[in-house]
């Protein structure tokens, strides 16, 4: 089972790294970009029984390690390997 994992930051966590993007893209003449939001994207393979198991595994590696559940959120697709 394949597993994309998408974390961004809270609503209405700072950004820093959002800015400074935002920032150096002003700076290369890239106008009417508004607010920037950066965040992870991480794509891993599992060997699970099934879906359901695979979903479970995914979550609980969310929230104990890729994410910081206390400014982040994460959400995830499974696919067929």
């Amino acid at each position: 089972m394949k597993a994309r994992i998408k974390i961004t930051l809270k609503q209405g966590v700072l950004d820093p790294q959002g800015k400074a993007i935002a920032n150096a893209l002003g700076a290369l003449g890239f106008d009417g970009v508004g607010e920037v939001r950066q965040g992870k994207y991480i794509e891993l393979e599992l060997d699970a029984a099934d879906r359901d198991s695979a979903g479970k595994t995914v979550e609980r590696m969310c929230e104990q390690l890729l994410a910081n559940m206390v400014i982040e959120n994460y959400s995830y697709e499974l696919e067929a390997a």
